[in-house]
């Protein structure tokens, strides 16, 4: 965590740490995304995609899960991602790389 102070206010942030996981999931060049998820996309258990590896997801989870502590507007999206850890498919992995877009865009 960063922490920048003024004379009035103190400023924490998380901006090494967000490029750091741009970078970590290839996403550095992807397009900045203006919401954390798509709300007419309903996320479900089974929806017959393909799985994905199930380490990866749990580690892009994990990463997203620390950045809600100076992040909050992410909390609700990452809290329904993480719902599917035990059972990811692409479409639990495109919604949390949509989230990386958006935390690019911020």
């Amino acid at each position: 965590m960063e922490i920048k102070q003024s004379q009035d206010e103190v400023f924490i942030y998380q901006k090494k740490y967000a490029k750091e996981i741009l970078k970590k999931f290839q996403m550095e060049d992807r397009k900045a995304m203006g919401t954390p998820m798509n709300q007419k996309e309903k996320l479900v258990k089974e929806d017959g995609s393909a799985k994905v590896v199930e380490a990866k997801f749990i580690s892009l989870i994990g990463c997203l899960i620390y950045l809600t502590t100076t992040k909050p507007d992410i909390l609700n999206v990452v809290s329904i991602l993480s719902r599917f850890m035990h059972c990811p498919n692409e479409t639990h992995m495109r919604a949390a790389k949509r989230v990386i877009r958006y935390i690019k865009g911020t």
